[in-house]
């Protein structure tokens, strides 16, 4: 026993010399510290005091205990210090016994908690003794808090007629006291003014206490809340005001203002315009305004509607037919203004007031004609000249019954055409063809005459349609300019071609033209195929090119119109030189072109004459001129003083002017060389000039004129004796319709032109007279 406790013991301070080994940082069991002598280091003390609470508002005085810091070090040099934000300013500690004192009045709603740093330090050094602590003084809640409202003023809306217990709105109050402490927070709610309508629970929401509340007796109301705490504290800031809105539905019938309405209206009134509004009364809300109108009473539905304006709650009448005074002047009938949507379970019963009567008159007006038709349509044979075509009528709608003009606007070229009567009937003026034009519309214009004939200024116009029927006026011809070619090696039976044709006619579906060649003396052979077409073969062939090119074919074609036309096409069929596969290798164009009528060609030739004629006088006109001026200038180039008569008289037509006589003289010797009968020497002037003219010839009968004409000349030339040179006469021009020209000797050598006229002969007989005056002729023979 004894042996039992003293190993308790030396076990017990061997396990306490380890932990002061341990504590002291030191390890006995190593071998380098023998006999466990290591240093020995005091044990770490810890802070003691209890938790710190304190209250908000505390109602003593100032400064009050807090509570105590203690730490379980005693030494005479320490003290206590506080540190954080509050510290030495709301909370001070005893430096010596480490109690915490409050020197200001704590507000929960501010600040619910405040850390603190406790320290124990030397006094001498200010050194810590112990590490710092931290700590937190909590500030226990008081219900002094009232509750609040988020705004003083709200505004809510519930619908008109809504039973009792309709919801409104919700209100909700905030209290700033701490909300873990019980019946802090607590709000209760109750309505100080306007109670009677409105009610409200502990949660704050607002019903309606009243129900079917009309918005067209009070639309708005006003209620005070009160929010309150649930221990009975109160405050000025914990009301409220709501504003709650009545919301409209569509409730109410419409009544009208009146119950009669007149109106006066012209009778041309256009339809649609407005004859005038019914004015209603309906206290609900545009947008619930839904009137509708309708005629209930009276034999006038059809001429008048009522259209709803929501805008301004009215109904606007409108006719919609045209009103005649002179058929009825007054309308009556009853209106009735109902709302089909409106709500009939909160309707009120206004029987009776939603009808009124309306009276309409109409005021008469002095209207421009009328016409019986909205247009016409006549139909007119071509071909046909001054024929009926129809008749329009317009007649005045006034009680006057005035005389109605009529005529047709030269809107276009095509209405010179026709012509209208008093009457109205209208006629054609020329023949009209349906295929220049197969249609003609017209403007045909009433006016409204007065006693005297004289338009009024009333008219109305109609359109007049005129439609052109046609006649079988046109015959068939080709379908399409042809040019047939055929080889020269063509066996017989060869197709060359297959034509068709065409009418210029309305032709008809089943219509059929008729093929046929207009001669039997011929190489090629027509073949109908009775299908608006035909074929052109060989009848004879091979052909000689060498002797014939171009085989003319007439084809008559004839339509089966009433009466039938037949037309006469020639088609133009060139013999072609080909190749052993038959392809053409070589074609000569066709002299004429396939189908050209003759009438064609005609007008072609009159063309060519009218041009070749127009030609030929601007040339004799250009030669004359020529002529004049070439003459002319002889003349001055003789610098002495000459006297020139340029006419002498009317040429031949002239026979008072002239004496004929003289050249007469000649005719008994005319036979006789003219060389002979003058025995004069050649003037110098006339000798520099050319040399001496051999005479001409002498021929009897005809040329007898001619040869007198040659002899004067000569002996002009060769006569000596003429007066000097400043008193030569020269008679330029015998006159402006002879054919002679002029008889003066000078300028007799000079050539009239260089072309020859001969080509005159070769145009045919028409240019006959004209070769024989330009040409060659036995005149020019002798020199003329």
């Amino acid at each position: 026993m004894q042996r039992l406790t003293m190993l308790t013991t030396t076990l017990g301070t061997y396990l306490g010399m380890l932990v002061a080994a341990a504590m002291a940082g030191c390890d006995p069991t190593q071998p380098d510290t023998p006999n466990l002598q290591c240093i020995h280091r005091r044990q770490k003390r810890d802070w003691i005091w209890n938790q710190m609470y304190v209250d908000e508002e505390k109602n003593t005085s100032l400064p009050y205990y807090v509570g105590k810091i203690k730490s379980n070090m005693n030494r005479r040099n320490a003290k206590y210090v506080l540190q954080g934000e509050a510290a030495n300013n709301i909370f001070q500690v005893n430096p010596e016994t480490g109690d915490v004192y409050a020197f200001a009045r704590l507000d929960r709603e501010k600040v619910s908690s405040y850390p603190l740093v406790a320290l124990i330090v030397d006094k001498d050094t200010d050194k810590n003794l112990e590490p710092p602590s931290t700590f937190t003084i909590k500030v226990h809640d008081i219900n002094d808090n009232w509750p609040v409202f988020t705004h003083r003023l709200f505004n809510a809306s519930v619908l008109e007629m809504s039973p009792g217990g309709t919801s409104v709105m919700r209100l909700t109050a905030v209290d700033a006291d701490d909300p873990t402490v019980a019946e802090h927070t607590t709000v209760m709610y109750q309505i100080l003014k306007g109670g009677d309508n409105f009610a409200i629970d502990n949660s704050g929401l607002i019903t309606t206490a009243k129900q079917n509340m009309d918005r067209e007796v009070q639309a708005r109301y006003e209620i005070v809340v009160e929010a309150r705490d649930a221990q009975g504290l109160r405050g000025e800031s914990g009301t409220a005001t709501v504003l709650i809105t009545l919301q409209d539905i569509n409730d109410n019938f419409p009544i009208f203002a009146q119950s009669m309405y007149t109106f006066s209206v012209p009778e041309n009134i256009h339809v649609g315009s407005s004859v005038g509004s019914l004015f209603v009364e309906d206290p609900d809300e545009p947008q619930n305004r839904m009137t509708k109108f309708e005629i209930v009473g009276g034999e006038y539905r059809d001429t008048f509607t009522i259209e709803t304006d929501p805008t301004r709650n009215e109904g606007i009448i409108k006719p919609i037919k045209p009103l005649d005074y002179e058929l009825i002047q007054k309308y009556l009938f009853v209106v009735e203004a109902t709302d089909p949507t409106i709500n009939l379970r909160y309707s009120r019963d206004r029987s009776g007031k939603n009808k009124a009567r309306v009276i309409i008159n109409v005021l008469d007006v002095d209207e421009p004609p009328v016409f019986q038709r909205r247009f016409y349509h006549f139909l007119l044979k071509e071909n046909q000249k001054k024929h009926l075509i129809g008749s329009v009528l317009a007649k005045d709608p006034d009680k006057t019954k005035s005389k109605i003009g009529y005529s047709i606007r030269k809107t276009s070229d095509k209405g010179q055409f026709f012509q209208i009567t008093k009457q109205g009937d209208i006629y054609n003026e020329k023949e009209l063809d349906r295929e220049i034009s197969p249609w003609y519309n017209l403007t045909v214009e009433a006016n409204e005459l007065d006693s005297n004939g004289n338009p009024t200024g009333k008219e109305s116009i109609v359109q007049v349609h005129i439609e052109i029927l046609d006649e079988n006026d046109n015959a068939p011809e080709f379908a399409q300019p042809y040019d047939p070619k055929v080889c020269e090696n063509a066996a017989q039976g060869k197709l060359v071609m297959q034509i068709s044709a065409v009418d210029k006619d309305i032709t008809p579906q089943n219509v059929k033209f008729k093929f046929a060649l207009g001669t039997d003396d011929s190489n090629f052979t027509l073949i109908d195929n009775h299908d608006n077409t035909a074929n052109i073969t060989v009848k004879y062939g091979p052909f000689d090119p060498e002797h014939t090119k171009f085989h003319y074919l007439p084809v008559l074609i004839s339509d089966s119109g009433s009466p039938s036309l037949t037309s006469t096409n020639t088609l133009t069929v060139v013999v072609c030189k080909c190749d052993q596969q038959g392809h053409f290798t070589f074609c000569e164009e066709a002299a004429a072109q396939a189908g050209v009528s003759i009438q064609a060609l005609v007008a072609i030739f009159l063309c060519i004459l009218t041009i070749a004629v127009i030609t030929l006088l601007i040339f004799l006109r250009r030669r004359l001129r020529k002529q004049a001026q070439a003459h002319g200038k002889c003349v001055t180039e003789i610098h002495e003083q000459l006297v020139t008569y340029d006419e002498e008289g009317g040429g031949e037509m002239d026979t008072t002017s002239y004496d004929v006589s003289v050249l007469n003289s000649v005719r008994a010797g005319a036979g006789k060389a003219p060389r002979s009968m003058l025995d004069a020497r050649t003037p110098i002037y006339t000798t520099a000039q050319k040399p001496p003219r051999r005479p001409p010839a002498v021929h009897s009968g005809p040329g007898e004129m001619a040869t007198m004409i040659e002899v004067k000349k000569e002996e002009a030339d060769q006569d000596g004796g003429v007066p000097p040179y400043d008193t030569l006469h020269i008679y330029d021009y015998e006159g402006s319709e002879s054919i002679v020209e002029s008889l003066s000797s000078l300028g007799t050598d000079s050539n009239d032109s260089d072309i020859d006229y001969d080509f005159l002969n070769d145009w045919g007989p028409r240019f006959k007279m004209l070769a024989e005056l330009y040409g060659s002729s036995p005149w020019e023979e002798l020199g003329y």
